[in-house]
């Protein structure tokens, strides 16, 4: 994904949004509580809940990279 790319319309989160976010984490090794705290933080996948997949497969790249 690019890094400018838009994962979140309603709440306007970016690809590097969730990386940001990642990077505030003292760890992440699990993907699905490193959703809530990304979504603690950017407030993303609050709105519609369109995004919540696409949200999962950038958190798993980037815990990946």
């Amino acid at each position: 994904m690019q890094e400018n790319q838009m994962i979140c319309n309603c709440k306007q989160v970016s690809y590097a949004d969730v990386e940001g976010a990642l990077h505030q984490m003292e760890r992440f090794d699990d993907v699905l509580q490193a959703f809530e705290e990304v979504q603690r933080i950017t407030h993303c996948s609050t709105g519609c809940g369109g995004c919540h997949d696409k949200i999962l497969d950038a958190i798993s790249e980037l815990m990946m990279a």
